[in-house]
């Protein structure tokens, strides 16, 4: 089947490293093993982050005239050069989709979404535009994927009939992680000696974007938290860059030495950095789920975090990792005093992270998942 791709909110060609971009890629990689014929349909990001009615009026007028005019173009296209289906990635009141719609009742093709979201609070609120314009795509979608299972609450009600929402979990293609298990100690070296980091402490491992709201309280806690295991050996390493960036790495300032700061990474280069490193701690404020904490399993870290949205549907609390009710840096503190102060119980999270995510995140999984509902 012919699939046109679509991310209002992130092109997965996006320059900037994210879990949004990752997600993107992945989903369309999982059609493509699915035996699809997957074609990026737009670039056009619909994303106002911050509430400004013109601004999301602009979007909408561009966007519905990007759409007509593409609808005009593949009805005059061959029809073996049409897609078959529409399929768009992340929806919510920040990242409508004013394309997709229009090209499906053109061309009469079903429309899928993966990652929707609705928040009736937002009702009448600064993205209202948004927010309506979502549920009404939502009422007329022949099929909703939902990866975080806290979003089905409110997006299953929009459907036309509840047999058109799909629960698939949060997946990736484990075989770079295990090939990087596999030279673990020889990651680690290299590792090192690229960025003077002691070999001998437990490396803790945090992937994060550097920007202000909720990945910066993120990082405030795990700084505060980190104050609270000082007496214990350890070593953080930090992948990530973005607009907070200098505050960020002032946070860590009272920690010293015991921060490395490795910058922004490409994908290719995660897969390394996750084997080399002992446990992935991430306070999780208000995340979705978390790609990093799935990537960190991939490669057999255990992972500390909160268990906050989805995030308890990729780790499995007392088997993979350890989850706090809340992101507090007290809690985040005593998580990883148990894990690094007890040797067995680490090599056993590390063991379980990395065979839960073969079994139940697998690409190939999600590739048949899809599939079946696609293909109708």
């Amino acid at each position: 089947m012919r699939i046109a791709f679509y991310a209002p909110m992130k092109s997965p060609d996006h320059p900037t490293p994210s879990g949004d971009r990752r997600m993107a890629r992945a989903l369309m990689a999982a059609l493509t093993l699915g035996g699809h014929q997957v074609d990026l349909a737009s670039q056009f990001r619909s994303y106002d982050s911050d509430g400004d009615r013109d601004n999301q009026e602009r979007l909408r007028d561009m966007g519905s005239r990007l759409g007509a005019s593409m609808a005009l173009k593949l009805l005059d296209a061959p029809e073996t050069e049409r897609p078959e289906a529409w399929f768009t990635y992340h929806l919510y009141h920040k990242a409508p989709d004013w394309i997709g719609p229009q090209i499906s009742e053109a061309l009469g093709i079903p429309y899928f979404v993966a990652e929707a979201s609705f928040a009736p609070k937002q009702a009448g609120g600064p993205w209202e535009i948004g927010h309506d314009a979502v549920a009404a795509t939502l009422a007329e979608a022949d099929g909703v994927f939902t990866l975080n299972p806290s979003d089905a609450e409110c997006v299953i009600p929009l459907l036309r009939s509840e047999d058109r929402h799909h629960s698939i979990l949060a997946f990736l293609d484990p075989s770079p992680f295990d090939q990087a298990i596999k030279l673990r100690a020889s990651h680690r070296n290299q590792i090192a000696d690229k960025f003077h980091i002691p070999s001998a402490p437990p490396w803790l491992l945090t992937v994060a974007m550097m920007r202000d709201g909720d990945k910066l309280a993120s990082y405030r806690i795990l700084a505060e938290a980190l104050q609270g295991v000082r007496e214990l050996p350890w070593q953080l390493a930090i992948v990530g860059d973005g607009p907070a960036a200098a505050e960020t790495k002032a946070l860590f300032e009272p920690l010293d030495k015991r921060v490395t700061f490795l910058g922004s990474l490409e994908n290719e280069d995660l897969p390394a950095i996750y084997a080399a490193c002992d446990v992935y701690v991430w306070p999780s404020v208000n995340e979705a789920y978390g790609m990093a904490l799935l990537e960190a399993q991939a490669a057999g870290l255990p992972v500390v975090a909160a268990d906050v949205g989805g995030v308890g549907s990729i780790v499995a609390d007392g088997d993979t990792g350890l989850l706090t009710p809340t992101p507090e840096p007290s809690k985040i503190a005593d998580a990883l005093t148990s894990i690094l102060e007890d040797p067995p119980l680490h090599r056993e999270f590390r063991r379980a992270a990395a065979e839960r995510v073969r079994e139940h995140h697998s690409i190939a999984g999600a590739a048949k998942a899809l599939s079946k509902v696609v293909k109708g």
